[in-house]
């Protein structure tokens, strides 16, 4: 409920906002602009048409810029720095997270980003270039370098004197770091045992040794599930010489889960979860343009199956009116196993060791299930043309599809992994492709068998 509600308030906010830059209550629209929170108002700006978001956008006041922009999709992002120039890019990147600033950088064109990074001061610079050292997709391109770090040997009381010295700590601070001289890990001093423990102990009497760093390559979705696994709030990042370089905190994880869920989402219509939707026409249209282009040959493709068996389509018209219950059948049955594999990829719940014994189980639920839908639509077209063998082919080609359907539905994803292509953009393509031509070919062909 709480959640509708939130949709709902959204929704009017988004109306209202609407109707009084209609009506020219410019002053009125700041107002409400300045009661929402940085991502209320990201999310008004991907709410809005472009004319109405240009408004918007030069309501919002400068020092808040910064904060809203690292909430928007990659589109929208691009198309406002797009209009900025260096000064102004650094005017609004100043006080952000050095993750979220490199972020922000990895969108500009090189030498763009390049007279941004000139115009900071050399320790912000070195930060952020450090993290754009890295792939984005990794832990390196994760993390923030803003930590806390103490040696062991100093006393928790010391520990204390020095974080009462900072106006503030780093958001979502739970441990701090501790390291040797040569700033190599050694595990965490969380913040409870720091309260808590007498203020004369050492921190290596009441440190964690016990935790693993991620290491700074580390995959995104790797990271993730393992925040899911340990339930982190924050974890510390290591190189390969076990020098801490950054810590990755909560929020960047939920990121990483959020854009994946998008992803999976979107790429099974070829679509990009970055898309902005109310973007101009030509953008959307030339992305699609694509897509739209292979799902043309896989159409030509089950359209020659066809074309191979026009002879016995000819004598027995009524092929034509059954054919697309095999196609679909199998469509529906082999995207049930698709989805099911790739959600399982997505989450590292398949290896090698067990992939096999999925295969065999989704080959069970398609063999039992093709039992049953073969008998039904057997049944369905005797009622229809009072056609024995006809049932007969349309039950066998049913059954037969099912089991390919989820051969290819489990196998697919896999193979696709394997070879380097994203399963989530390709796999239901490639699916489509298989149901469609092993359905006509086995329908028909065992019709032209039996009638012919």
């Amino acid at each position: 409920m709480p959640q509708v509600q939130e949709s709902q308030a959204k929704k009017h906010r988004s109306l209202e906002v609407s109707q009084a830059i209609d009506s020219g209550s410019l002053f009125q629209v700041r107002q409400m602009i300045k009661t929402l929170p940085s991502a209320g108002i990201a999310h008004l700006l991907e709410s809005s048409p472009p004319k109405t978001r240009t408004v918007i956008w030069e309501l919002i006041d400068k020092d808040a810029e910064g904060e809203i922009i690292q909430y928007l999709n990659e589109d929208l992002q691009q198309e406002i720095l797009s209009e900025l120039d260096a000064q102004q890019l650094v005017e609004l990147t100043e006080g952000l997270e050095t993750d979220d600033m490199a972020d922000i950088l990895q969108q500009l064109p090189l030498q763009v980003s390049s007279q941004v990074l000139l115009a900071m001061d050399e320790q912000d610079r070195h930060r952020v270039e450090s993290i754009l050292s890295y792939d984005e997709d990794t832990a390196g391109g994760l993390m923030n370098t803003d930590t806390i770090t103490v040696r062991p040997r100093h006393t928790l009381e010391l520990v204390l004197r020095y974080l009462r010295r900072h106006d503030s700590i780093p958001e979502m601070t739970d441990n701090i770091h501790v390291v040797n001289r040569k700033d190599e890990f050694l595990g965490i001093l969380p913040l409870n045992r720091l309260l808590i423990s007498d203020p004369n102990t050492d921190v290596r009497d009441v440190m964690r040794k016990d935790i693993e760093a991620i290491h700074v390559d580390m995959e995104a979705t790797e990271v993730a599930q393992l925040f899911e696994q340990h339930d982190w709030v924050s974890a510390p990042v290591v190189d390969k010489n076990g020098k801490l370089v950054g810590r990755i905190t909560i929020d960047d994880v939920v990121d990483v889960i959020r854009d994946s869920a998008e992803h999976s989402l979107m790429s099974m219509a070829g679509l990009d979860e970055e898309d902005d939707t109310f973007a101009p026409v030509v953008k959307p249209a030339r992305r699609r343009a694509l897509w739209l282009g292979v799902n043309l040959m896989t159409a030509v493709l089950a359209s020659g199956v066809i074309y191979l068996f026009q002879d016995t389509l000819d004598q027995v018209v009524y092929l034509a009116v059954l054919m697309p219950i095999v196609a679909n059948m199998g469509g529906v049955a082999g995207t049930q196993t698709l989805t099911l594999v790739i959600r399982s990829l997505a989450l590292g719940h398949i290896s090698p060791s067990n992939s096999r014994w999925l295969l065999i189980r989704e080959l069970g639920v398609a063999l039992i299930n093709g039992v049953l839908w073969a008998f039904v639509v057997s049944v369905i077209a005797y009622a229809w043309y009072r056609d024995l063998p006809l049932s007969y082919i349309l039950g066998a080609a049913m059954m037969i599809n099912l089991v390919v359907a989820a051969f290819a539905g489990a196998y697919l994803p896999l193979f696709l992994k394997r070879i380097n292509i994203d399963p989530a953009l390709a796999g239901s393509v490639a699916l489509t492709t298989v149901t469609d031509s092993i359905g006509f070919f086995t329908f028909l062909g065992l019709a032209q068998m039996f009638y012919l």
